[in-house]
């Protein structure tokens, strides 16, 4: 089998090409990528010693993607994930890339008759619609209440079921519309593919900055004894996500590569779920517990735009049709980070710190 892994070389494309080359050494796995991302260059070392091909070119150019030749499985991992992309500025950028790139990749899957696994997002949800939510606020975080008037939320989180009506920001907006596009092409091409709902994704090898990665960005700032601040929603820290750990994604993007029958025509969620949410609070107390050091954290009220008091994702659909759940822990995902960051100190300190 070949499988080709756009934004091979991020967070996610490069832990996915290297589990599925550990896994099935005889699988040919490339990784493409524009190396945009500062710190994806770091990655290539890895694909050389594992035996990934790595392709240099970019999803928005259409003779890149057919330059690569035939291929079974095409991984779409490429997508400028910043939810505030386009917010202040032209969003003709995020919109090339997350919809117009997508969809040359959809066509290069028809061409060569391969499936499609497609990561999509939480952001897809609408803001409004979920700030409207009841909820309460405890001494360290801000959760959903049990007795809700909209459907899709609950104590459990945000499910399926919750309405798409409404502003979600230009990056939920390209990745809703690149899942439309997939029910076209399934419809009318017979594309065989997956759609996933992705909350935050953590774990080793993201690079992570304010607007994306917060995981590592919070774990690096107190590896290396720096400040960091509370934005938003009074800057107290209790706004809260649910994590999921990267190797957890690799799983269940594995099971849908062998089992693409299974998801067709479907969209689910899939994220920490509430066992695995925490507050930016909750998040200072579990690096303060595995560095050791306390850092200064300022308090900022003005909440930012397209932010959210509360996600956590309702895992209960893909849990009863597909059977897939989180095994990670909160505490695995900042304690593999740590480990992460310690062993390749030199390389990441120019990067993250």
């Amino acid at each position: 089998m070949k499988i080709i892994v756009t934004g091979g070389a991020g967070f996610v494309g490069s832990t996915v090409c290297l589990a599925l080359k550990k896994k099935y050494p005889s699988y040919t796995i490339v990784a493409f990528d524009n190396l945009k991302r500062r710190g994806s260059e770091l990655n290539l070392i890895d694909f050389k010693t594992n035996n990934i091909d790595f392709v240099h070119g970019d999803i928005r150019n259409n003779e890149d993607i057919l330059a690569l030749g035939k291929f079974d499985v095409l991984v779409e991992a490429s997508a400028e994930p910043s939810v505030t992309a386009g917010l202040d500025s032209d969003p003709t950028y995020v919109i090339n890339n997350n919809l117009y790139g997508s969809i040359n990749c959809f066509n290069a899957c028809i061409k060569n008759n391969a499936k499609l696994i497609f990561l999509s997002t939480s952001r897809v949800y609408p803001i409004d619609t979920i700030e409207k939510a009841f909820y309460t606020e405890e001494e360290t975080k801000f959760l959903f209440t049990e007795n809700q008037t909209i459907k899709g939320i609950s104590k459990k989180g945000i499910s399926e079921e919750l309405s798409l009506e409404g502003a979600r920001s230009f990056y939920g907006t390209t990745k809703l519309s690149s899942e439309l596009f997939i029910h076209e092409y399934a419809a009318f091409y017979g594309l065989q593919a997956a759609i996933t709902r992705f909350g935050v994704i953590a774990g080793p090898r993201q690079m992570g900055k304010t607007d994306q990665g917060v995981v590592t960005l919070w774990m690096a700032k107190h590896y290396w004894n720096q400040s960091l601040k509370y934005i938003g929603y009074g800057g107290k820290g209790k706004q809260v996500r649910d994590l999921l750990h990267v190797d957890d994604l690799v799983a269940l993007i594995e099971y849908q590569i062998h089992n693409i029958h299974k998801f067709t025509g479907k969209v689910y969620n899939a994220g920490g779920g509430l066992q695995n949410s925490a507050s930016l609070q909750e998040m200072t107390a579990i690096c303060e517990k595995i560095t050791g050091n306390s850092i200064q954290i300022d308090e900022v009220e003005e909440t930012r735009t397209a932010d959210l008091r509360i996600y956590i994702t309702d895992n209960s659909r893909i849990e009863t049709e597909i059977g897939w759940k989180p095994k990670k822990t909160i505490e695995d995902i900042f304690t593999d980070i740590y480990h992460w960051i310690k062993e390749n100190e030199k390389q990441l300190e120019l990067i993250l710190k």
